[in-house]
């Protein structure tokens, strides 16, 4: 019989789920914060379910001698080490959908608060007071919502936002055009956004390319009298910056669920006029509590009983007996996925996947994910192979399937080509004898190269001296290459080099690379590679 550990609290109903099915449960709900207990006897369970109180950390997960997977009731990951869990055999797993209306509703809520100042009159009454007149709000009727991310949450805010009769506006690099219009949105470009908003909601997750999408500079774009919400994540505003638009009067208010350190016990926000704000209660909500709660208890029985996995953070939803087969090319697939979300900076239109030979019998459906993945990873890591499909829907895009027979000299092999606005871009691998994937061809130009966790890719006109021009700069600027890979179409032609180097490639060099004239394109990628 399979043994559970809850460490953090989840509902009786969820732990009866376990029962139900048989399996074994240890409900210590405050166990979670004694990480040397938790150390302690970690070794007994074949599965860990959690909130946010329990840290698996690599510490933990190395004591923990037969798990075999983690839940985390709720969607953030941030308290598990997934590399650490991965490199031990232990599936990690979320609820990625459980919160989003919970979400949404507290994003509107904050919205009205700040609209009508409604927590701060709430104080003054309480006190005795009767200051009718120094709590002027106004009305969101007609007033333009600017939706920073309009994924799954962001969506639903825009759903609502149009129940209450406002105009909505969205900055969201991967929204389709086709998109937008169905859920009623006008598309814009940041800085146009930032100008006609009377209101701005964020729903994006931390990344490199959204922390501080707020930031003072971009705080100075904001239309006068704007109100800014956020509900998504500490970090994406520049929360000095704002506080010093507020003090001046160029930004009405602000309402904000989370910040840049939590617990939050101190903030430039705090104790500004008209500044709501709450302690990360977005999904705070009775039934979402309770419906993450259920699904992570029903998932991680399915895994420990029949070995489904659904939600995995680190595995694609496959059957036990499609692992053992399709391993390689689910890894393959996610680095072809990695490789085009990182070369592709403007909207995704469509994304093409052909399946030559015998990958195509395999679960495509795990493939597509595992490859869906890895391309829109680059904006949202959060995502996992069951969500990312979902994502790419709620952004329009249109994802193709075709399989064919063996048509080469390869025994199979996965091509994706991706459409954008300007171009389709497209690149092909397989999985060798050995198990590891290599890359075959890239914008249609054959080449065999590995996967390198850190890798420098370039395009230039075949002509004398390229690599001794890349060697040079690399080698005057630190730069250990450790192999490089090169291709071409024709002779004078198009040409490709990859280097594969020690450590990342810092942005500086590579402008010095640019600088020099002789290259079309030049761009740093990293892979989740073993070096």
């Amino acid at each position: 019989m399979p043994k559970v550990l809850i460490s953090d609290a989840l509902s009786d109903a969820a732990v009866q789920i376990f029962r139900d099915r048989g399996i074994e449960v240890d409900f210590q709900p405050k166990l979670g914060k004694d990480k040397e207990k938790l150390a302690e006897i970690i070794g007994n369970y074949d599965g860990l379910a959690i909130r946010s109180a329990t840290k698996a950390t690599e510490k933990l997960i190395e004591a923990a001698t037969n798990l075999k997977v983690i839940g985390r009731a709720g969607i953030g990951v941030d308290n598990v080490d997934i590399p650490a869990a991965s490199k031990k055999g232990i599936i990690v797993m979320n609820t990625p959908f459980g919160n989003s209306i919970t979400t949404a509703e507290h994003a509107i809520s904050m919205l009205m608060a700040v609209a009508r100042q409604i927590p701060e009159a709430n104080a003054s009454t309480h006190a005795g007071k009767w200051e009718k007149s120094r709590f002027m709000g106004v009305e969101v009727t007609g007033k333009t919502l600017g939706v920073i991310g309009a994924g799954n949450i962001g969506s639903i805010v825009i759903d609502r936002a149009h129940g209450l009769k406002m105009k909505v506006v969205a900055y969201d690099p991967f929204l389709s055009e086709e998109r937008a219009t169905e859920i009623g949105v006008e598309k814009l470009e940041l800085d146009e956004l930032l100008k006609r908003a009377d209101f701005i909601t964020l729903h994006v997750p931390l990344t490199d390319q959204t922390k501080n999408i707020l930031s003072k500079e971009n705080i100075a774009k904001l239309k006068p009298g704007v109100r800014i919400v956020n509900c998504a994540r500490g970090g994406l505003v520049d929360e000095a910056a704002l506080a010093e638009a507020i003090t001046e009067g160029r930004v009405a208010g602000a309402a904000f669920d989370v910040f840049a350190e939590e617990p939050a016990t101190n903030s430039p926000l705090f104790n500004l006029p008209n500044v709501v704000v709450t302690p990360h209660l977005g999904a705070a909500t009775t039934e979402a509590q309770e419906n993450v709660a259920l699904q992570v208890a029903e998932q991680m029985s399915d895994y420990l009983l029949t070995g489904a996995v659904t939600n995995a953070i680190n595995m694609p939803s496959i059957t036990a007996e499609e692992a053992k087969i399709m391993g390689p090319w689910i890894g393959l697939s996610g680095h072809l996925g990695n490789f085009i979300g990182q070369m592709t900076d403007e909207p995704i239109k469509a994304i093409n996947i052909l399946y030559d030979g015998v990958v195509s019998e395999m679960n495509l459906a795990a493939l597509n994910s595992a490859l869906v993945a890895g391309i829109m990873r680059k904006v949202n890591p959060d995502v996992n192979m069951v969500s990312a499909p979902v994502i790419a829907k709620e952004r329009g895009i249109q994802i193709s399937t075709t399989k064919q027979d063996q048509s080469g000299t390869f025994e199979g092999y996965v091509k994706v080509t991706v459409v954008t606005e300007k171009r389709e871009r497209s690149v092909a691998g397989t999985v060798f004898s050995d198990g590891k994937p290599r890359f075959i061809q890239i914008k249609g130009i054959n080449i065999d190269a590995e996967i390198g966790r850190h890798m420098v890719y370039t395009t230039n006109q075949d002509v004398p001296g390229i690599i001794g021009v890349l060697g040079t700069m690399m080698g005057e600027n630190g730069v250990n290459i450790a192999n490089f890979t090169l291709g071409r179409n024709q002779r004078a032609g198009e040409a490709i080099a990859i280097l594969y180097a020690d450590e990342a490639v810092s942005e500086e060099v590579l402008q010095k690379l640019r600088d020099t004239g002789k290259f079309q394109q030049v761009k740093a990628l990293t892979f989740d590679v073993e070096e």
